[in-house]
């Protein structure tokens, strides 16, 4: 009788022990979700994107600015007639041009200066050429724009500024009656005195 009192007394702590090990277990890891979240792009690799996009504008400008210091050099040493053309002030891809009114023509003996305007494309896409003295003409609206194709649709790489100086001559020398800008009367007497009196008044 008292040993099995003393066996029972023996292990009732072994049990006491095995509950204490097993409430102090951590309880176990949450299984992890199915889907993970797309984590956004690193500095590093936006860094390398933007580093990319800036090589081809910077080749870009490279390449255009090229181009338009090669027809400043060409135009400074062999201007066309009656023409000159030169950037404003640091940015060369701002120009301002001056065009001699052309001999023979009603225009001569009036100063025009022209707005030059190159694109990061060029000399892929032509140049934009606008009037900036007032001048009455068939094909050059009242904003300056001009009406000549070589500055549009049949602009070619191959063509310069001074090329495109020498057909704005070509145009006041001998405008296009069939780009006549109505009201305009596409009579060139009648034309003619209208330049006339708009340089008189």
């Amino acid at each position: 009788m008292s040993s099995d009192r003393q066996r029972s007394d023996d292990e009732s702590p072994s049990t006491s022990s095995g509950s204490s090990d097993a409430d102090q277990r951590d309880p176990p890891a949450p299984e992890p979700e199915e889907h993970e979240e797309r984590k956004p792009p690193s500095a590093t690799q936006q860094q390398k994107k933007n580093t990319k996009l800036s090589s081809k504008t910077t080749a870009k400008l490279s390449t255009s600015a090229k181009r338009i210091q090669k027809e400043l050099a060409e135009i400074t040493l062999d201007p066309p007639p009656n023409c000159s053309a030169g950037p404003k002030g640091d940015n060369i891809y701002e120009w301002r041009s001056t065009i001699l009114g052309p001999p023979g023509s009603v225009y001569e003996g009036g100063v025009f200066f022209l707005d030059i305007t190159f694109s990061s494309d060029y000399p892929f896409k032509p140049p934009k050429v606008t009037f900036r003295t007032r001048i009455y003409h068939c094909n050059i609206n009242s904003q300056g724009v001009i009406c000549l194709d070589i500055l549009k649709d049949n602009w070619s790489p191959a063509l310069t500024i001074s090329k495109v100086l020498l057909s704005i001559c070509s145009l006041l020398t001998d405008c296009n009656p069939e780009n006549f800008t109505p009201p305009i009367h596409p009579v060139r007497s009648i034309y003619n005195l209208m330049i006339l009196f708009h340089f008189i008044t």
